[in-house]
């Protein structure tokens, strides 16, 4: 992505993108917000655009306007991943979709609707169902829209990256990926291998926009301390004492369903009113049993489903500022946003928007190592809720690994899963009653911690023994 700007024009160098993404003015306009004059693009400049290759991932509110905006811009190589399939709750706000396409995966029917409004587009979806795609005369299968079941290899062919994801797990795995293809030359990133991530999401009449360029501006892991903890239930409390109405639908889709086993052993699923209504019946017996208000099916929807508000006008606002976003990236056409975007639309059209620094420590693109100091006498268990109390790394299954002096890895900690009674440690549990002394950490120990279901690298925490 090397572009050289003489007058408004592109083509490569990387020292006007540099200026650019540093909020310098590239067009030679010290305020550094708009081009002189009206932007009149180059032929190479809109050539680049047409040719360049975009990926967008989530077909479902964000995504469908995504894809529209794109096509309107002027991008003619779009690439769309979704696993999911339309249900009939998502036609009031995903207007690419109609009620024939029920059942259908939103990839594949939101690219054939592109593609018949706009015919000089091209939408590949994942899954595909084709099965295969090729890409740069590479091929790879497409059988799948889980965004990890792709490497970097698959994610090198892409211009840009444009989110329209509905969990932070999801983000932050994307983000992780991205930074960790950045190659350095002489301490410098190589601008060949850095692409960038254009995130939004919304909430009700909320919704933000932040643009990533990864080693450049902050990543989505240096702002994780300012998302509150995901919702999760202690498998204790639902199944002894539940409270409230989350506890009792909580118990019926994990606990009474993998026991009784309905439909034949079917996976629960989501989507299908005949489970969710066995799961509402089962949540509302035992609601009943124990005295608590409030299990209806639309809580019981929202509890499995995790389902967050959807609104069609900020899904349209917030999919124009990324697509705006994209397309300056791509054509240099005016300075990007610098560099997260938050509307707030409860009680009026607010907006505003604010640099969001990087973080030294920052577990994905911090250049500084995290650093536990803790006492000899030490048990392991408490540096594992250390670790898990961090608000910045969020970990779910965490597994540790430490190599000692001898050269020898050493297994501390495997985690069976998130969900896991007081008792239950997983694999190496025995460790955690031990004390640092004990398991041999002393001061300039290195944990080497993995969280699959978090993030696609691992995360270094240097041990500091104190008195």
């Amino acid at each position: 992505m090397e572009m050289e700007i003489e007058g408004n024009d592109t083509t490569t160098k990387w020292d006007d993108l540099h200026k650019l993404l540093l909020r310098e003015s590239a067009f030679g306009n010290e305020t550094g917000t708009l081009p002189t004059g009206d932007f009149d693009p180059g032929e190479e400049t809109v050539e680049f655009v047409k040719d360049c290759k975009v990926l967008v991932i989530g077909a479902g509110g964000l995504g469908c306007e995504i894809l529209k905006d794109l096509a309107l811009s002027g991008f003619k190589d779009i690439h769309v991943m979704d696993l999911d399939t339309i249900d009939l709750t998502n036609l009031n706000r995903q207007f690419l979709f109609r009620h024939p396409d029920i059942g259908r995966f939103k990839a594949q029917v939101a690219a054939d609707f592109i593609m018949k409004r706009f015919p000089d587009v091209t939408v590949t979806p994942y899954p595909n169902p084709a099965g295969e795609v090729t890409i740069n005369d590479e091929k790879y299968t497409a059988s799948t829209g889980k965004i990890q079941d792709y490497d970097a290899d698959f994610y090198g062919n892409f211009s840009i990256v444009v989110a329209g994801l509905d969990n932070v797990a999801a983000r932050r795995w994307l983000n992780a990926l991205l930074v960790s293809m950045v190659e350095t030359e002489n301490g410098e990133p190589n601008p060949e291998t850095i692409i960038p991530l254009v995130d939004g999401g919304t909430e009700g009449f909320k919704g933000q926009a932040r643009v990533i360029v990864p080693t450049m501006t902050s990543c989505f892991e240096c702002s994780m301390d300012s998302f509150p903890p995901e919702t999760t239930f202690a498998l204790c409390t639902i199944a002894e004492t539940p409270r409230k109405p989350e506890h009792c639908i909580a118990y019926a889709f994990m606990v009474s369903w993998e026991r009784e086993k309905p439909f034949d052993g079917a996976k629960l699923d989501n989507d299908s009113p005949d489970h969710m209504k066995w799961v509402y019946d089962h949540a509302l017996e035992r609601a009943v049993n124990f005295g608590i208000e409030g299990v209806t099916y639309n809580s019981t929807m929202g509890v499995v489903k995790n389902i967050i508000p959807a609104i069609a006008s900020t899904n349209a606002l917030i999919s124009a500022t990324c697509v705006g976003e994209a397309f300056k990236l791509m054509s240099l056409s005016s300075q990007t946003l610098n560099n997260y975007m938050m509307y707030i639309g409860g009680t009026g059209a607010n907006v505003m928007s604010f640099d969001y620094h990087k973080k030294n420590d920052c577990l994905v693109c911090g250049s500084e190592k995290l650093v536990g100091k803790f006492k000899a006498t030490t048990r392991f268990d408490e540096v594992l809720n250390w670790l898990k109390a961090n608000p910045s790394l969020q970990l779910k299954a965490p597994c540790m690994t430490c190599k000692l002096s001898s050269g020898k890895d050493l297994t501390l900690y495997m985690s069976s899963g998130p969900l896991k009674t007081n008792g239950d440690c997983g694999t190496e549990g025995k460790n955690l009653s031990r004390t640092l002394e004990e398991l041999g950490l002393g001061k300039g120990a290195t944990l080497t911690v993995t969280d699959r279901q978090t993030i696609p690298t691992s995360l270094s925490v240097a041990i500091d023994i104190v008195e």
